[in-house]
């Protein structure tokens, strides 16, 4: 079993997309061990993003996911980190297949909606950034 952090960035609350997301992890069979509405702090986004820091888009990235509230999910299943992003789509929207979130939802490589962890390695760190008193 793996656990992995998903998180529905502010153009996907601002939509109003968050049960469609999220209804989609349900179905898959997820089990959810954590969730919370957010507004990121500066000082977590740098650190959520800090392997970006050295390049150009790094503000870029800092600035929108700190726009609005979010919503940061952990989710556990089998093979949960490749099945997720699998779900997810390709980063660019415009890239991404029908019937991956990206692929049917969003719009713009700026604001593609969600993000989950690429490793299970960066799944337990960023894990740690979004639920420091644990999961369920």
């Amino acid at each position: 079993m793996e656990t992995t952090l998903v998180l529905l960035k502010p153009d996907a609350v601002r939509r109003n997309l968050m049960a469609e997301i999220i209804g989609r992890f349900e179905r898959r069979g997820f089990r959810f061990r954590g969730m919370r509405l957010i507004q990121l702090d500066r000082a977590t986004a740098e650190t959520h993003y800090a392997e970006h820091s050295e390049r150009p888009f790094f503000g870029e990235l800092v600035d929108f996911i700190t726009s609005g509230p979010i919503v940061a999910l952990a989710l556990e299943g089998e093979g949960a980190v490749l099945t997720v992003r699998d779900m997810m789509g390709k980063t660019n929207p415009l890239d991404s297949a029908p019937g991956t979130i990206r692929g049917d939802l969003a719009l713009l490589l700026a604001e593609n909606i969600i993000h989950g962890s690429d490793s299970v390695e960066s799944a337990e760190r960023e894990l740690a950034i979004y639920f420091p008193d644990g999961l369920l």
